[in-house]
């Protein structure tokens, strides 16, 4: 696989328009490892390897333990590996991811509405919408991800 462009350096006032989104999320009130989990599960349903790739590396350096960073696309079936706070954030970002496909139903919304409050449902609702974006550039211009330079 070869990169097709290097959108960033081919629209930067675009690249950073998104980078805004991004540090809006990070200022809000969502600790970055729940962002940082969204992030990787949004990137797998997408299928962007640069994605998945960038998030592992980053939920990793963060401490996070590979028994449940491995756990991430069946967290549903994983126990107590998650917290309520982390499942509830995973079912809104996948229903919302899904759109298409699950019209995000209202038993979704207010599942994730009776753990989040108005402000964070928000900001983990634009994190999911920007890594929904972010995957689309990963997978249409074909960014490599640095486990390829190993």
């Amino acid at each position: 696989m070869n990169q097709r462009i290097d959108y960033s350096k081919a629209s930067p006032d675009g690249y950073k328009a998104f980078g805004g989104v991004y540090v809006t999320v990070l200022k809000g009130s969502l600790p970055k490892e729940l962002i940082d989990l969204v992030y990787l599960r949004v990137s797998q349903i997408n299928g962007c390897a640069f994605c998945i790739d960038m998030h592992s590396r980053d939920l990793l350096k963060s401490g996070l333990d590979v028994e449940k960073l491995v756990l991430v696309p069946v967290w549903s079936d994983a126990g107590h590996v998650f917290s309520t706070r982390e499942k509830r954030a995973l079912a809104w970002a996948e229903t919302v991811t899904n759109v298409s496909a699950t019209g995000v139903p209202d038993a979704d919304y207010e599942a994730a509405a009776g753990e989040f409050n108005a402000a964070e449902l928000a900001d983990l609702t634009y994190a999911i919408g920007l890594m929904n974006a972010f995957n689309r550039f990963g997978v249409a211009f074909r960014s490599t991800p640095a486990a390829k330079n190993i």
